[in-house]
């Protein structure tokens, strides 16, 4: 058997082949599932999030009273 390339590899190496990434896959995909963050609050008391509101004023224009010659 000549398994050292993909092109010659035969069915059984592409077979453990597919199988080692799907199970590699699980496990990142694991892994990112059980690294959520959590802020220590539990699903059952009613945390309430609020955020800071800004509200636009009027336009404002910026000057200088420099003035800048170029030559």
């Amino acid at each position: 058997m000549n398994n050292s390339s993909m092109l010659t590899a035969d069915r059984s190496t592409h077979l453990k082949i597919v199988v080692v990434s799907l199970i590699c896959a699980t496990l990142l995909a694991g892994a990112g599932v059980a690294s959520r963050l959590n802020d220590g609050a539990t699903a059952d008391s009613s945390v309430r999030m609020e955020a800071t509101v800004i509200k636009i004023g009027k336009p404002v224009t910026a000057s200088s009273t420099e003035s800048s010659t170029i030559r």
